[in-house]
């Protein structure tokens, strides 16, 4: 079974903030990584791929069984991408935020 998977606005924000967070912090530093940005975005796309084929292995994220949580692994700790599968066909990605913020945005 195959899920189409779409982003919020609020999402493809998120993925916007993290991207220029990264890069931000990296142009800040002597010899920064300029292309860890684009690394860390490509992490968090192909994470987002895995939902196409295996949403319900994600942890629960509430009472429904049907909010999850993704962990994308990325450097010392990652991303979590915040889904509902919300019928046999779709997933839609609410938010991302890194595993080190507080909450989602």
């Amino acid at each position: 079974m195959s899920f189409r998977v779409r982003l919020t606005r609020e999402a493809q924000d998120d993925l916007e903030r993290l991207f220029d967070f990264v890069l931000e912090r990296e142009l800040a530093r002597l010899g920064g990584d300029l292309e860890l940005a684009e690394r860390a975005l490509s992490a968090l796309r192909a994470g987002v791929e895995t939902l196409k084929t295996s949403p319900f292995t994600c942890r629960k994220a509430g009472q429904s069984p049907f909010l999850r949580e993704l962990i994308i692994p990325f450097g010392h700790s990652g991303y979590v991408a915040l889904f509902e599968i919300v019928d046999p066909t779709d997933v839609v990605v609410s938010a991302v935020r890194h595993q080190l913020e507080d909450d989602y945005h």
